[in-house]
């Protein structure tokens, strides 16, 4: 029996067209791309499926937290239909999207894949074509059962993923986890790589609130006003704060490490995550990095910031309490940090 895939389009430049004010969403994008894939000859068979637009497509710039779970029920309620899932997403905010989809659709038993294009289906020289050929060829995978992000030859782990490049067809990489399939003449797929199957704990939050995580990156001459002020807002429930090296912040900075630790004492979660591309935080090697944890800023090990980000706001919008928000935070949930 032929497998079958459900292609769900969210937006994105895969499904633009050129006008005089810039690339827009094209009509009839669904009807294109079932014929666009019936005439391509893969080397592989592509398995059935059927493609879905969301009602307002979404330009990822203008991407907003409370997306992710429409997105995310989307997919829920066609589960059982379809052996696994494609959703076609804008470039600049995949990875966020990957992420948080993470974390909603824990023990997931089937494959949810994003891809897109750097350059639009109808334009010449377009990368999406081959982009969905291989995501949907992995979609149709058994041993899959996460959610990954597929560009440029490869399959991310999508919370270990990040945009990279502007202008380049490889735009993505995972700079702490390796690619968990490739493509040649033939598809490899990294079996060890894999997350093991677990339970479904699947969670769509009715709503997502946009106040509630905010990003602090670290920079020399950062104003201790700037952080009080961004600390201060009332509806704020976590900060994922960009330290440098191995979790490091100017220590000297009492005012700074004050409004910190006040903000964590009433119950936000302050996660800290390094400003560099490769590595991990390891909050007790300097002194300036051990005051963070004198505090008790929860070390985010070797996750990017953007699934920082979504997970510490699908755990908010579950309605944990703060110290459990902060055992989670320390710990894998999907895959997307290392171990202790």
């Amino acid at each position: 029996m032929s497998r079958r895939v459900l292609i769900l389009h969210t937006g994105g430049t895969i499904g633009m067209e050129a006008t005089p004010g810039g690339l827009k969403p094209m009509t009839g994008f669904g009807a294109l791309l079932k014929r666009r894939l019936g005439e391509t000859a893969s080397a592989t068979p592509l398995p059935d499926c059927d493609v879905v637009e969301l009602d307002r497509l979404i330009d990822s710039a203008n991407l907003q937290p409370a997306q992710w779970p429409v997105i995310a029920g989307e997919l829920v309620r066609r589960w059982d239909a379809y052996d696994g899932f494609v959703v076609l997403h804008g470039t600049d905010t995949m990875a966020w999207t990957a992420s948080a989809l993470s974390f909603m659709l824990r023990g997931l038993d089937k494959p949810v894949i994003l891809t897109g294009a750097q350059i639009p289906l109808t334009a010449p020289r377009s990368d999406g074509l081959e982009n969905l050929e291989m995501a949907l060829i992995l979609a149709a995978q058994h041993p899959l059962r996460e959610v990954g992000l597929c560009f440029g030859r490869k399959l991310l782990r999508g919370n270990r993923s990040r945009k990279i490049a502007t202008d380049r067809f490889d735009a993505f990489d995972s700079p702490n986890y390796p690619a968990i399939a490739e493509a040649g003449i033939n598809i490899v797929l990294r079996r060890e790589l894999l997350l093991a199957a677990e339970p479904r704990s699947f969670f769509l939050p009715d709503h997502f609130d946009p106040e509630a995580v905010a990003v602090i990156t670290i920079h020399p001459g950062l104003s201790p006003r700037v952080v009080e002020a961004v600390l201060s807002d009332p509806m704020l429930r976590g900060v994922v704060l960009r330290s440098y090296g191995v979790g490091n912040v100017p220590e000297a900075n009492a005012r700074l490490l004050a409004a910190l630790g006040a903000a964590l004492k009433r119950g936000v979660t302050v996660v800290n995550t390094t400003q560099c591309v490769i590595g991990s935080v390891a909050q007790d090697t300097y002194a300036t990095g051990a005051a963070l944890a004198r505090i008790g800023a929860v070390s985010g090990a070797d996750m990017t910031l953007e699934a920082a980000f979504a997970k510490l706001h699908v755990l908010i919008a579950e309605g944990l309490p703060p110290e459990d928000i902060r055992a989670r935070m320390a710990a894998p949930l999907a895959g997307e940090m290392i171990a202790g």
